[in-house]
């Protein structure tokens, strides 16, 4: 990934790095060093061609992954050009590295590929989607109902947009899906698991909120509606928090088991997991326990290619933050949906027998 961009002599210089043990720098372009290695201080040495002459360029850079440090100093013919450091944050805000455009011929898939992109991007597929995920639903349930959950929906999708903004990222929306859920879309990628962390709880954190409000509007009127719409809004964020791609829980859980580099790590995130399919099954939850289990295998098989993805790693503060705040989210909803389950209610107790069918 790109961590360093800067001017040397009227050209830009490019540092790119990765956690699997290489640099590579680039001026105007051209790789001009590269280094296999994971020591902490190195130094790239390299000749710059000008039109008046030869420069002997020298770039020191102290590099850790965990937790996050880079200091770099540059040389022109032993003269201090720059120097500086570079934090995490600094890496999140950073704009995507440009593509280079690939010429090729056109071809079916291609154009449909690219009418599927112009169809999305714009604002009646989002109306239309709506009305199809509400006729939908209505068949399902009643119209009432399938209001609530595409609010629901709109709710949980809205966190995961909220917090694509808080990092500067362009949005482009929320598409409904029918009988699937929803999509929240971003014009650009992320840079760091911390910031995929984020995108993938917000959506959860938001649909908690949603239920605990339900929640108090349904001890303060005693309605059976806003117990079932808190109930299964419940089972719908907890289901999304499932260790399982592409559902938050798999995107969150990916992130921490991805940026543990020692096999002791992902061994106590092996241990982890399976604790937890264990509580699951020994509460009754056996759909849970199966689903955690299926999602934890998936996550370890792709371990190994944790390197090959140009994300900055979360640090140890980042990845036991990350791991309480899933558990307590899924603890939250849990507790909803347990709750419900205990008023003696049919169907405000169906979200937990799903859980155990």
């Amino acid at each position: 990934m790109e961590l360093l961009k800067l001017d040397c002599l009227g050209q830009p210089l490019h540092l790119e790095a990765s956690p699997a043990g290489w640099q590579a720098l680039f001026w105007n372009g051209q790789q001009v060093s590269r280094i296999q290695t994971r020591e902490r201080d190195q130094e790239h040495a390299f000749q710059l061609q000008t039109e008046q002459r030869v420069i002997h360029c020298r770039f020191e850079v102290e590099l850790q992954w965990q937790p996050f440090v880079l200091n770099y100093r540059l040389y022109a013919d032993d003269e201090l050009l720059t120097q500086g450091a570079r934090t995490p944050r600094d890496i999140e805000r950073q704009a995507p590295a440009a593509q280079i455009a690939v010429k090729t011929k056109p071809n079916w898939i291609g154009l449909a590929a690219l009418g599927f992109k112009l169809l999305k991007s714009a604002k009646m597929i989002k109306v239309v989607l709506a009305g199809a995920s509400l006729a939908a639903y209505s068949w399902l349930f009643s119209v009432q109902f399938a209001l609530a959950l595409i609010a629901c929906l709109m709710v949980h999708e809205y966190g995961h947009i909220r917090a694509m903004r808080y990092f500067g990222m362009r949005t482009k929306g929320i598409y409904l899906i029918p009988f699937v859920g929803g999509l929240a879309l971003s014009n650009e990628p992320v840079n760091s698991r911390w910031q995929t962390v984020v995108i993938a709880m917000m959506g959860p954190c938001f649909g908690l909120l949603l239920s605990l409000c339900c929640l108090l509007a349904y001890w303060i009127t005693g309605e059976q509606f806003f117990g079932g719409l808190a109930a299964f809004n419940a089972l719908l964020n907890l289901f999304n928090l499932l260790p399982i791609l592409p559902l938050d829980g798999g995107h969150v859980l990916k992130s921490i088991s991805f940026s543990m580099n020692s096999t002791l790590g992902i061994i106590s995130c092996a241990i982890a997991a399976a604790l937890g399919v264990y509580i699951s099954y020994s509460a009754g939850l056996a759909l849970l326990g199966f689903l955690l289990l299926i999602g934890t295998l998936e996550i370890l098989f792709e371990w190994r290619s944790r390197h090959l993805q140009a994300l900055l790693p979360l640090d140890r503060y980042g990845q036991l933050f990350s791991t309480a705040w899933y558990l307590l989210t899924l603890l939250g909803l849990g507790g909803v949906i347990w709750y419900f389950a205990g008023t003696g209610d049919a169907i405000l107790g169906l979200p937990l027998k799903m859980l155990q069918s």
